[in-house]
């Protein structure tokens, strides 16, 4: 089989095997969208071994500097002299900031990993009702995005390795 279409097929089947799992003995667990972000992230730093170890050290890096700026924004009452979008912003520069200048340190260089999961953490503590809130950040719950964004960003990497290997073992010649 030529190389597009076992990697076409691989990464369909474990696409839906991962939209079954994440609909269904997962659900509440992971989110099936924050998996296929991270596992596009694993594609784009290469789909190796390197690729998966950044995809999950980064990624749950850039989660945890994520809730750590959704924290500072809820906690810190700046929001109420400088109004809620401007000490929003405020943060998210401070912390984009750190995201990226950790990349000084080797392990955490795949900067494009941090930012895809720090993305989706605030995607889901903004786009999902009632999650920005103190009581997401700080129960020890699969509502809290350290738990569920992490654990999707795991999922994600490896899904990607899965799809990888899949789509190797399609192209071999018997």
């Amino acid at each position: 089989m030529n190389e597009i279409t076992a990697t076409s097929l691989s990464i369909a089947l474990v696409g839906a095997l991962a939209t079954w799992i994440a609909f269904g003995p997962l659900s509440g667990y992971i989110l099936i969208w924050a998996v296929f972000i991270a596992w596009a992230g694993f594609a784009a730093l290469g789909g190796d071994n390197q690729a998966l170890k950044s995809t999950v050290v980064c990624g749950v890096f850039g989660v945890i500097i994520g809730w750590i700026a959704a924290f500072i924004v809820l906690t810190v009452p700046l929001a109420d002299t400088l109004g809620m979008p401007l000490w929003s912003a405020i943060v998210v520069g401070i912390t984009a900031f750190t995201v990226v200048f950790a990349s000084n340190f080797q392990i955490f260089g795949a900067v494009p990993a941090s930012v895809l999961s720090y993305a989706a953490t605030f995607a889901y503590l903004l786009q999902t009702n009632e999650r920005m809130s103190l009581a997401t950040l700080t129960n020890i719950n699969f509502e809290n995005p350290l738990l569920l964004i992490s654990l999707s960003v795991i999922f994600g990497g490896l899904f990607g390795k899965i799809s990888v290997v899949g789509a190797t073992y399609m192209t071999k010649e018997a």
